[in-house]
């Protein structure tokens, strides 16, 4: 009997259990009852939020990850500054030559989903979306906007490399969906247990 969990990773934690330079890992967030043969499937980075999928079901797993199925991805990614048309033209049109480091580029695909997340007077963040702990580090005297990003892709640091591209740097990136399984509900650190059925369904696996 396989086992599936759904967690919210909490801001500066790392997407493993191993330890390292002493930063907090998924074994310092996850409750003790979790089984010991789960884990992450993929990644999400040190400095992200939200979904991360851990499971000791291999065939999930191999599917997520296989680039031959493409799943499509959720993000809420706070910037700096108000966002222009321009801007989300671009992310909607895709074509932006990434610097991936190392000698590496990439060019982004269009992406499947693009809004602007308009809050209610006195909301600092979208409905679901707690204040992060420790808060970001926004300047006084420029504003700050949210956005909904839908997309397939997943390169190293891709989402946080285009809107910065676009000319707005991020400042808080929560990974709130994959395909119809979302995070809504939990909190960071908080985890739930989902059936197999379910998994299987709502990730079209």
């Amino acid at each position: 009997m396989y086992d599936y969990l759904l967690l919210f990773k909490p801001f500066n934690v790392l997407c493993q259990f191993s330890a390292h330079e002493g930063k907090r890992t998924l074994a310092d967030v996850l409750p003790p009852t979790t089984p010991r043969d789960v884990y992450p499937v993929g990644r999400l980075d040190y400095d992200s939020e939200g979904f991360v999928l851990l499971t000791n079901d291999t065939a999930v797993n191999h599917r997520m990850l296989d680039p031959v199925h493409e799943h499509e991805r959720e993000y809420l990614v706070q910037v700096e500054g108000e966002v222009t048309e321009e801007g989300l033209s671009k992310l909607r049109e895709g074509g932006l030559d990434l610097n991936l480091g190392r000698g590496k580029t990439h060019r982004s695909r269009p992406c499947l989903l693009v809004e602007r997340i308009i809050l209610s007077e006195g909301e600092e963040a979208p409905p679901g979306i707690e204040p992060r702990e420790p808060p970001i580090r926004a300047r006084k005297f420029i504003p700050t906007s949210w956005l909904r990003l839908g997309m397939t892709e997943g390169r190293n640091r891709q989402v946080r490399r285009m809107v910065a591209m676009v000319g707005f740097p991020c400042l808080r990136l929560v990974r709130w969906r994959v395909e119809k399984l979302d995070v809504a509900g939990l909190g960071p650190g908080e985890v739930r247990v989902l059936r197999r059925e379910e998994t299987y369904e709502k990730l079209q696996l």
